[in-house]
């Protein structure tokens, strides 16, 4: 029998700005309209518990009803946050499902994230059309800009007023999303019918209930290049280590699905799971016997990791995101280090593929996923939905609310079949699937 969830009942409606009585012109499809899908998912993703929970989310999809009169409707899209493989995809799927399909009256590009929003800053909104976007996806970064920072939803909204925007589709990160809410919340203060859609965006992929964000397969794949490179380098080498460092603030999503990809890495080292230097189950023990006895070794390091074995720096980007220490910076001098004192010859080889990861055109898969969600997007827009993110989540393209998008940042769950096999491959294993127990490493 299903279980409800061990918490409150969650509420997945997602908000409408009136009444669709509009005939969609789209007449080839199959309309979502009313259904729903049932989904078993873990009760900490909606804030508290654990264990089984089920919940209903609204199918995505294009409606048979559609709340916009297209002709008289201008869209607009803003990039927010840092760089991302499909970022130019999506903008892409979006203009020309607008342009093509829904025949709005204009699509426009606002530059440099939300900067572009407030008169003071320059950055004039440029007219996106299915001509000047043909290309575009064949590059990576994207073309429109982008910033870091917040901006005052007042401003916001009255920018789109004066613009006369009637939609306006965000793709961005979590921070990003909870940009978009308090817009969205602006805007429905105010009375203004306007539609706020985000598109998830994150190289981390840690945004809440999106189970793989666009991107991420290219991160992955270019990822695992980088660990091919450290493994060329240390068996190259006496006593080589290759030491690769690979997005991930708070998550270690990336290190772990190119461990995954790529059989040779030894040491995986994520935000989630806190690790030892010394001691009789501490990294460097460990690896002055793996080198003794296989004579080369490859780590993985999320950016994230290890933050408790260094000092506080004290800042704030312009996210208001903490700077992190550097963790590849530490491991390189306390591994030399190490080896110098108990002269131990070792070569060690650093690679830092964190740029060249989020900057390069994204792979035909991640391309099939964001034309997805921006077509999607563009459905849920104009059939009068807001506040809310289109996602995938576990093969079904669903409208989740905002609201639930920005509850939490996704992480790592140690205690999974995923972990599980992330450390089986490394033979890095330890003692519990808990967190607060330090990991012991015992690589093959």
């Amino acid at each position: 029998m299903e279980e409800s969830c061990p918490i409150a009942p969650i509420d997945t409606s997602i908000p409408v700005l009136g009444p669709a009585k509009i005939p969609s012109p789209l007449p080839y499809c199959r309309f979502a309209d009313d259904s729903r899908a049932r989904m078993e998912l873990d009760a900490s993703e909606f804030g508290s518990g654990s264990g089984p929970c089920f919940a209903d989310f609204e199918l995505a999809g294009p409606r048979s009803r559609i709340y916009y009169d297209s002709s008289k409707v201008k869209a607009a899209i803003v990039t927010c946050g840092g760089l991302c493989p499909g970022l130019n995809d999506v903008i892409r799927a979006i203009v020309m499902e607008a342009h093509h399909n829904y025949h709005v009256a204009g699509v426009l590009g606002i530059r440099f994230g939300l900067q572009g929003f407030i008169e003071s800053y320059g950055h004039e909104p440029v007219e996106l059309t299915s001509a000047n976007v043909a290309d575009i996806h064949q590059f990576g970064g994207t073309t429109l800009g982008s910033s870091r920072g917040p901006q005052r939803p007042e401003d916001i909204a009255d920018a789109l007023e004066r613009l006369n925007i009637a939609m306006l589709f965000v793709i961005g990160g979590d921070g990003s999303m909870k940009a978009a809410r308090r817009i969205q919340e602006e805007i429905s203060r105010r009375g203004s019918k306007i539609s706020i859609i985000g598109v998830p965006k994150t190289i981390d992929n840690d945004i809440n209930l999106v189970t793989q964000s666009f991107g991420f397969d290219t991160a992955v794949e270019k990822a695992a290049k980088a660990i091919r490179c450290a493994h060329t380098e240390a068996i190259g080498a006496l006593n080589g280590v290759g030491l690769v460092k690979l997005m991930g603030r708070e998550s270690g999503f990336i290190a772990a699905q190119a461990t995954l990809a790529l059989k040779e890495v030894n040491y995986v080292l994520v935000p989630e799971y806190p690790f030892a230097l010394e001691g009789e189950h501490g990294l460097l023990p460990s690896l002055e016997s793996r080198l003794a006895r296989r004579g080369h070794a490859v780590i993985v390091v999320a950016e994230g990791a290890g933050q408790d074995l260094l000092p506080d720096t004290g800042l704030r980007d312009a996210s208001g995101n903490p700077v992190l220490g550097d963790i590849a910076e530490f491991l390189s001098g306390r591994i030399e280090s190490y080896f110098r004192d108990r002269d131990i010859p070792m070569t060690l080889k650093f690679i830092d593929p964190s740029y060249i990861v989020r900057s390069v055109p994204a792979n035909a898969n991640d391309r099939v996923y964001c034309g997805f969600l921006g077509q999607n997007a563009v459905h849920a827009a104009m059939a009068g939905k807001t506040g809310m993110v289109v996602s995938k989540l576990y093969g079904r393209y669903v409208h989740l609310p905002l609201d639930l998008v920005t509850l939490r940042r996704k992480k790592l769950n140690i205690a999974s079949d995923y972990w599980r096999s992330v450390i089986e491959s490394t033979g890095q294993y330890t003692v519990t699937p808990f967190i607060d127990d330090p990991a012991i490493f015992c690589a093959r």
